[in-house]
């Protein structure tokens, strides 16, 4: 936990779509995204159901860890939340690095994500 309470809250929500690519638990990531949500992807777009597809034939990922965590409030109801992912594939043997961006919307019922942007890291120098 941080002490920015905006941080933790995205944080916890970011981490239940990762738990659904782990799980392999299209219901949770269903939940987690607005029906117009766009993910921005090194291979294009994709829509709602298109994040929750990936899931019909179960986990996509077998672990990960994200760092270097960022929170912005965007207005009253809109945050974006930037971090480093490291993670591995399921079925594969190398982990991968990404920066991912997310915006959260709150609603009567909680966060939901509106929009996801992964750019690769392998090429970056920290």
């Amino acid at each position: 936990m941080s002490n920015d309470p905006l941080l933790d809250e995205l944080r916890a929500h970011e981490e239940q779509v990762w738990d659904a690519l782990v799980r392999g638990d299209a219901d949770l990531d269903a939940s987690l995204l607005c029906q117009s949500f766009l993910g921005v992807y090194g291979d294009g777009f994709a829509d709602k159901s298109a994040h929750v597809g990936q899931l019909a034939e179960g986990a996509t990922v077998q672990s990960y860890a994200l760092t270097d965590l960022r929170a912005r409030a965007l207005g009253s109801d809109h945050a974006m939340l930037s971090y480093r992912a490291r993670f591995m594939r399921h079925r594969r043997n190398q982990a991968e690095d990404m920066y991912v961006t997310s915006i959260w919307q709150r609603t009567e019922g909680g966060w939901i994500n509106i929009f996801s942007q992964d750019t690769d890291a392998s090429m970056a120098t920290d």
